[in-house]
């Protein structure tokens, strides 16, 4: 800190001479005549007079300033206790010569004087002292701020512009249902004591990213009457061992003053990860800080009428004592929105957007399971955008299909330049992804087919499920391996060759082979067994490690069942695609006329075919 502090002070001590020079160079330049002024005698003053070359004479005080007629500047001084005219008499100056001079008298004021005298000696003087003062305020402050490493940067709520409330929170009924009880605990804490009721001392706000944590956290401030103090967890963690603690003891400390209140940490999986995870000792600044979070929320001392309410989509990376009762009591899953509460955060977000008249949200909504609410929130701002880019007084429909799109798998790349072969090739691959997924039972419906290149696609088949679905069968995920594996067939199927256009195709369908082998027990061959650990490094936060809990004679055969869920779809797809070929053309030489099919075109076309559905 002394370092700092001494480099500070030869930082502006430079700093102030640099400007002491500046200045100095500056006076030298205005106070610098282009030509100084003649100094006469009073002699000589009067032997011009006289031969009447002078034309004024200004008398200022003791100074006078002389014009001669050939344009020239003189300066003189008179006797001090004689006026000018007395003074040039007693030189011989001639009457007639005199009256002939244009005299004028300027009064000397007493500020000009004194300013004349003083101001070259002064005002160094208080440049030099405005610069020390500069700096010993400066080195003053980075004293002082080395003792306020400790201190919390909490935030109190106030009553912002944009003040939401649980109204203007979409979806997540559960959710707000056991925030409301809450809020209704600190505004009436008496209805719920009478009954034995303790006020909890946490709630925990678990969700995927983008699902609505720190929104409701919004809601919560605007609908309670008590205190709201937020901040995130990362701001309690610095370089320096042991200021996470005391910026902890801070925050609640300003919490408790102002109980009953609730404080809000967001990201609390930034400090609350599990301890002894093998990384960092017992003295790392994060568990000096979790520790001191366990103590605060339930220690010794008990009285308290702060609520914590805290956010992580992590929760499986905290640390048991952190999410046990009587620290997080509540626990408030906030899941993706299902299709009503994505058409209602649709509607929430539509509001101040001009939409146009045939405009469908509940088909958006239909378009985009697995959005979460920031996805959506997103969407329609995208929406909004592209209508202005086309000089749109309204949104259409359409503008919200290509904004699904391009949060889906980027913006649309209409310039790229590709051959004709491979528009051909590109054209057959989705038709045969698009003809498998209409042939199989179990398979979801093609909602668009499209061969116009998106971020790293080169085409594209959307499909979506009819409705909402939270388990999946084994035949749905065979008849999945089929459609991914749609593509690759058909150009086997045509054109005798494959391109690397398939590539992402077969890795997904490799992976879900796998994991129907390994994770979810569908293998008739091993049954329901799952195979290997994951182990995951938790200051790290993701699965660096596994553990291979198998022989080596198991492994060859989870490789076989991998194979043999790969072949069935692969047989599958070719059965479907070598019996419909002529769909399969109708299907590719429409998508490089036309370069997209939505659903009903597509629907249409394939139904002239009359085709049967298939079971996998």
């Amino acid at each position: 800190m002394k370092n700092n502090i001494n480099n500070l002070l030869y930082k502006n001590i430079l700093w102030a001479t640099m400007t002491l020079l500046i200045l100095a160079i500056a006076f030298s330049f205005l106070f610098t005549q282009s030509k100084a002024p003649t100094e006469l005698t009073i002699s000589a003053l009067a032997e011009k007079i006289n031969k009447g070359e002078v034309e004024k004479i200004i008398v200022s005080g003791n100074n006078l300033a002389i014009d001669l007629k050939n344009g020239e500047k003189a300066v003189a001084k008179k006797e001090t206790e004689l006026g000018l005219s007395q003074t040039l008499n007693n030189y011989g100056v001639n009457y007639s010569a005199l009256q002939a001079v244009a005299l004028e008298v300027k009064d000397e004021s007493g500020f000009q004087f004194w300013v004349g005298i003083l101001l070259p000696t002064i005002l160094p003087l208080i440049v030099i002292g405005v610069m020390f003062w500069l700096i010993f305020r400066q080195a003053k402050s980075g004293a002082a701020q080395a003792f306020s490493f400790g201190r919390a940067n909490i935030k109190m709520f106030h009553s912002f512009k944009d003040r939401i409330t649980f109204k203007d929170v979409a979806g997540l009924k559960e959710a707000k249902q056991e925030l409301e009880e809450v809020v209704d605990f600190l505004k009436n804490p008496k209805k719920f004591l009478e009954m034995g009721a303790r006020i909890p001392r946490g709630v925990l706000l678990m969700g995927a990213p983008g699902t609505g944590k720190t929104l409701l956290a919004r809601a919560v401030a605007g609908e309670a009457n008590v205190p709201f103090f937020h901040l995130s967890a990362s701001e309690f963690v610095e370089m320096f061992v042991g200021v996470g603690a005391s910026r902890t003891r801070d925050a609640f400390a300003t919490a408790k003053k102002a109980a009953p209140s609730i404080l809000f940490i967001d990201e609390i999986d930034a400090v609350g990860r599990e301890r002894g995870a093998g990384l960092g000792g017992g003295h790392d600044e994060r568990e000096q800080t979790l520790n001191q979070i366990l103590v605060e929320m339930d220690g010794f001392d008990r009285d308290t009428n702060v609520i914590v309410l805290a956010a992580t989509n992590r929760p499986d990376i905290l640390d048991r004592a952190l999410l046990r009762p009587g620290r997080f009591d509540r626990r408030v899953f906030l899941d993706l929105p299902d299709i009503k509460d994505r058409e209602e955060i649709l509607k929430l977000h539509a509001e101040e957007k001009p939409l146009a008249k045939d405009v469908d949200l509940k088909k958006v909504a239909v378009r985009t399971p697995g959005f979460s609410g920031a996805d959506l929130a997103n969407l329609m701002n995208e929406s909004a955008i592209l209508a202005a880019r086309h000089n749109h007084k309204l949104v259409a429909q359409e503008d919200l299909y290509n904004s699904i799109e391009k949060v889906l798998l980027g913006p649309e790349r209409k310039n790229r330049v590709i051959t004709e072969k491979e528009k051909e090739i590109t054209a057959y691959h989705e038709a045969g992804h698009a003809l498998v997924a209409a042939s199989l039972k179990d398979a979801d419906p093609v909602h668009k087919v499209s061969i116009v290149s998106r971020g790293r696609a080169g085409g594209y088949t959307l499909k979506l499920p009819v409705e909402e679905l939270h388990l999946r069968s084994r035949t749905q995920f065979l008849t999945d391996i089929a459609v991914a594996l749609g593509g690759f067939v058909a150009e086997k199927f045509v054109f005798g060759d494959i391109s690397t256009g398939a590539s992402n195709d077969i890795k997904e369908a490799s992976k879900l082979a796998r994991a129907l082998v390994t994770q979810y027990g569908m293998s008739e061959e091993l049954g329901p067994q799952t195979f290997g650990e994951s182990h995951e490094l938790i200051f790290l936060g993701k699965e660096l490690g596994g553990e291979k809990n198998y022989s080596e004679t198991v492994a060859t055969k989870i490789d076989e069942e991998v194979k043999n869920f790969i072949d069935r779809g692969f047989e599958s797809a070719k059965k479907i695609i070598s019996s419909r070929k002529k769909v399969l053309d109708a299907i590719a030489k429409t998508l490089i006329e036309k370069e997209t099919l939505e659903r009903e075109e597509f629907d249409k076309l394939v139904g002239g075919f009359k085709l049967k559905p298939l079971a996998i």
